[in-house]
């Protein structure tokens, strides 16, 4: 079966609206930094909840609604919440401030950045420093790594650090927010992976908005902690005990400079959903997936994952002695940077692809290959 793309696919529906693009963009500029989500899984449950029947939240911060929450045949679709950060690690007598990731955040962007650091007394404002190129003449260029970048918050000495309530531990985001690039670009700092709660919460508005009766119980979850090891769809998934698992995520567009075609694939923004082949993706469900995108005329690409995926599909489909998942995947520029970059056509295709799978999934499908 061929993918269709591009125009082959028929004209564009747009799902994205005014009122949930608002959303979108307060939700992005939100920091949920892993395992400090609270904040914005509020604000994510504050706005799915006019769809859903029932709203639930885990001791570890991962939130979800529920529609059918009595049925006995349980169907996920899932993202995972949490945004890279770092952590204050060390100060100096001096006031500079040294960090640890917390999650995936990349040294090299670091330098010049501004941040907030996130204290019991609110936000504090800083600066990543670097020397200027004019103090660097003659010398042996470095390059920014975990040992030599570091925070300036105007301070002078770690006492006055610490009076601002900075202290080892907190942990520290970057300021930059959403915007709109070209009328066709969604731009912004954790899109990976808020876009993908965004688009979760965006299905269960179309099956509200659309009076759509489902036999089976939808939990929609937006999981924490996925950036240091898909720890929140763990502990959800065996709380859940789900029937079938839908998983969004994002992954890299290859078409930008430095990025190598023949081990990261060819995918690009603006050409569909990505879906996923690896060994933890269940076939009959990618099939479903595929034959819906088939029959609704929704683009898509495809890619190979190897091993794993990498993403909370793994963290399911490994669960409660083996849960039938698929990954659904948004191409994105300059991941785990500031200026992460989605394609608005395929937003709104992600979100056509999962409702339109969900109204074809059916109360007792077993997904089986052959049973004896």
């Amino acid at each position: 079966m061929t993918e269709k793309k591009g125009k082959e696919a028929g004209s564009h529906t747009a799902i994205v609206n005014e009122a949930s693009l608002n959303f979108f963009e307060k939700y992005i500029n939100n920091p949920s930094p892993t395992g400090f989500e609270w904040e914005g899984q509020r604000m994510w449950l504050d706005y799915l909840k006019p769809f859903v029947d029932k709203t639930y939240i885990d001791n570890y911060g991962t939130a979800m609604g529920i529609i059918n929450p009595d049925a006995d045949y349980k169907v996920v679709i899932e993202a995972h919440a949490d945004e890279i950060s770092w952590f204050v690690n060390y100060i100096t007598k001096d006031g500079l401030i040294y960090v640890i990731r917390n999650g995936g955040s990349d040294h090299q962007i670091a330098p010049s950045k501004r941040v907030n650091i996130h204290t019991d007394k609110g936000l504090v404002k800083a600066v990543f420093g670097w020397p200027a190129i004019h103090t660097r003449s003659g010398e042996k260029e470095e390059t920014p790594n975990l040992k030599n970048i570091f925070l300036d918050c105007g301070a002078t000495s770690k006492e006055e650090v610490e009076e601002m309530g900075i202290h080892v531990g907190c942990v520290v985001t970057y300021e930059d927010e959403f915007m709109v690039l070209n009328d066709r670009y969604y731009v912004g700092r954790a899109l990976d992976n808020r876009a993908g709660g965004f688009m979760i919460a965006e299905v269960a508005r179309l099956l509200k908005e659309n009076a759509k009766q489902l036999p089976f119980g939808l939990y929609i979850v937006n999981s924490v902690q996925e950036e240091i090891g898909l720890r929140g769809a763990e502990m959800i998934a065996h709380y859940i005990k789900p029937n079938v698992a839908i998983v969004t995520d994002v992954t890299h567009d290859t078409q930008t400079p430095m990025i190598n075609k023949i081990t990261q694939g060819d995918l690009a923004c603006g050409k569909g959903p990505v879906l996923s082949y690896a060994p933890a993706v269940q076939i009959n469900l990618n099939r479903l997936l595929i034959d819906v995108a088939t029959d609704k005329n929704i683009p898509f690409q495809r890619q190979a994952s190897s091993r794993w995926t990498g993403t909370d599909t793994d963290a399911f489909a490994y669960s409660n002695g083996g849960v039938p998942s698929a990954l659904i995947s948004l191409p994105l520029r300059y991941m785990h940077t500031t200026v992460e970059m989605i394609h608005k056509e395929d937003v709104d295709n992600v979100i056509r692809l999962i409702y339109e799978t969900v109204l074809k999934i059916e109360a007792g499908q077993d997904f089986r290959s052959f049973t004896i």
